[in-house]
């Protein structure tokens, strides 16, 4: 990799990424107000896979989640030559508390070329299990169902072996618009509850605890075959018995994959970290989650909805 290539990769995940306010619950293992800690340290990964991944993405004109919201784990995830496509751009009409994606009221309108756009690259790629989330597209009378559609048609026409899944927006409870994602036939529908009832007004900006619970348990309904999955972030002041509530609340809801991580504050104005959730508290939800007879769960500081699903999804088949 050249300097070039690091430096248009790196910063904007090393330094963007914000420490909490000093007032943080830093349990054991932390170094001190305002720093993380350890278990939130790593190494950073080396490699010519990181380069040669931002080239394709960058070639095709494709944003990703990884890149757009900044998380944690590009760096590693780009050295593995895999990424998670942001569908239908890079504006979202939404403007929830935790997430860095641009808010725009109207965003442009959609482009016709994308699905084939991704499903050529993640061909160039080498994937396996392709990840496509979508920004909120409210503007639209299907929420970009459709076309999220026509991405789920394309990968599978040019990458016939692979396995797809979606993590979508509510669509505002669309019953339609989940339909016609159910049509495509996705192998896994993720839709996250991003966070317990009591902190969803704070924490998100139109999607509602219950109406997610609602898209959840309809798709498990019309479509037995596909696997649910929903995630949480953990860390902005929720306790565990909320937390508890939401893992009970989503297995009613037919969850079959639960993912529970760290959230990280990725700018200033965003809402702050509260607390670092230490490594035994997220096994304890990885058990409590298990009990109730949860399929998979997987919890921990760096986990995110996308982290390693190609891996969940391998060992879901497996068990299941």
């Amino acid at each position: 990799m050249t300097s070039k290539d690091s430096f248009n990769i790196r910063p904007k995940v090393r330094q963007n990424i914000l420490p909490p306010n000093p007032e943080a619950n830093l349990s054991d293992g932390a170094v001190g107000p305002g720093r993380f800690p350890s278990w939130l340290h790593r190494p950073l990964p080396q490699g010519s896979l990181l380069s040669k991944t931002h080239d394709i993405l960058k070639k095709g004109q494709l944003p990703t989640v990884c890149e757009e919201a900044k998380c944690p784990n590009l760096l590693e995830c780009f050295s593995k030559k895999t990424a998670t496509f942001l569908a239908m751009g890079k504006d979202c009409t939404r403007n929830c508390g935790f997430c860095d994606i641009d808010h725009l009221k109207n965003p442009p309108p959609l482009d016709p070329k994308e699905p084939e756009k991704i499903a050529e690259a993640s061909k160039r790629l080498g994937l396996k299990h392709i990840v496509i989330t979508m920004v909120a597209r409210d503007d639209l009378e299907d929420g970009g169902a459709s076309h999220l559609a026509k991405i789920i048609r394309a990968i599978k026409k040019n990458l016939p072996d692979a396995t797809v899944e979606v993590l979508t927006s509510d669509f505002e409870g669309n019953k339609a618009a989940l339909d016609t994602i159910i049509e495509a036939q996705p192998k896994i529908f993720n839709h996250n509850i991003e966070t317990v009832r009591d902190w969803t007004p704070r924490v998100r900006h139109k999607a509602t605890y219950d109406r997610t619970l609602e898209v959840l348990s309809y798709v498990k309904s019309k479509a037995p075959h596909v696997w649910v999955k929903s995630g949480i972030m953990v860390g902005l002041g929720e306790v565990d018995s909320q937390v508890e509530e939401t893992l009970r609340d989503l297995k009613q809801a037919g969850c079959d994959i639960v993912t529970i991580g760290q959230y990280l504050q990725p700018n200033r104005k965003k809402l702050r970290v509260k607390a670092f959730i230490t490594p035994d508290q997220f096994n304890h939800y990885t058990q409590f989650g298990q009990d109730l007879g949860i399929k998979s769960m997987y919890c921990g500081p760096f986990v995110r909805s996308s982290y390693n699903a190609d891996l969940v999804q391998r060992k879901f088949e497996e068990n299941h």
